[in-house]
């Protein structure tokens, strides 16, 4: 196994949620091929050059975001069609997720997903919805294994992170889900709760949302996902915020977490997994979890992430399912 193609969301991408997500897939990746060369492919622009990287791979991979929909020829998410089916195939997904609760599939999402996935390797996918999805389509050769954001969140790790709320809070807002009262509540319960109170700036649009919020108080966080860890450095922080992966960043860095839900991603993963989540229309709930002490437990399907992982061997390139 000399060359792998890597589909990298956080390419020509406005949300920096995608760079927790891909540097899980690369620190994943490397453990299965520590000595396989890697090409980063933009996802949403397939180009001439893109196709060439790929023709030189021995494994195309896709990994993490909600790239799949019942809609394929109208959401574009992932730069794919029936034409460039002919070179993009083949492809093994690594925690990929539907986009939103969906109708059933057009025929050309069926007829497109049968042309570029893979039939003879383990997909990975993020949830159970997004497995019953392709396993309605005929994907019998796919495993609920969660994002792999989640897939270092040990049982060792989470005795790990602190039961009791701390001094300051780390937040985030969401400019593409946005509810204005809901959101201005959360932050004014955060400040009660809270002696600081940060926003990272997680996506292209949330410092204007903030700021037309007008809640006094708040500090920001640039955006950039150092920033970020700099704040999740401090032991006494805490997270809660709307952003599904700044959650998931916070609590790979051993921080007490709460996930405010605006998706269906974070309701999924907190059914499968019981990821801290609590909905954003259960704000009247918000002061009492963060004053209550509470143990992080995540539902790990360790049997999953092996089996997916399993599949490859480096001594002989890639095994098959």
């Amino acid at each position: 196994m000399n060359t792998i193609s890597i589909f990298d969301t956080s390419i020509s991408d406005y949300n920096l949620g995608n760079e927790i997500i891909m540097e899980s897939v690369y620190g994943h990746m490397r453990e299965v091929f520590p000595e396989a060369f890697f090409f980063k492919l933009p996802y949403m622009e397939i180009t001439r050059h893109t196709r060439s990287c790929i023709q030189q791979s021995d494994l195309l991979v896709f990994g993490g975001t909600n790239s799949l929909s019942s809609r394929m020829e109208q959401y574009k998410q992932w730069d794919v069609n029936l034409r460039k089916s002919a070179y993009v195939k083949n492809v093994v997904l690594m925690g990929l997720g539907w986009w939103q609760y969906q109708e059933k599939e057009s025929l050309y999402t069926k007829v497109l997903l049968k042309r570029v996935l893979s039939g003879k390797w383990l997909h990975s996918v993020r949830d159970s919805y997004t497995e019953e999805k392709l396993r309605g389509l005929g994907f019998d050769n796919v495993v609920n294994t969660g994002c792999p954001t989640l897939w270092q969140l040990t049982p060792e790790h989470c005795r790990e992170i602190r039961t009791e709320i701390g001094d300051t809070v780390v937040s985030t807002l969401t400019d593409y889900s946005q509810d204005p009262e809901a959101d201005r509540r959360m932050l004014e319960v955060l400040s009660q709760c809270y002696r600081r109170v940060l926003v990272w700036l997680q996506g292209v649009g949330d410092r204007d949302y903030l700021a037309a919020l007008g809640v006094a108080g708040v500090e920001v966080i640039p955006p950039y996902l150092q920033a970020f860890d700099g704040a999740l450095a401090d032991p006494a922080v805490d997270y809660v915020g709307t952003r599904l992966h700044a959650g998931i960043r916070s609590l790979q860095k051993g921080r007490r977490s709460l996930i405010i839900g605006v998706d269906n991603r974070a309701a999924e993963m907190r059914k499968d997994f019981d990821l801290p989540v609590l909905e954003r229309s259960a704000l009247d709930q918000l002061e009492s979890r963060i004053r209550t002490p509470g143990v992080t437990r995540i539902r790990l399907p360790k049997e999953n992430i092996n089996r997916w992982k399993g599949q490859f061997s480096s001594s002989t390139g890639v095994k098959p399912y």
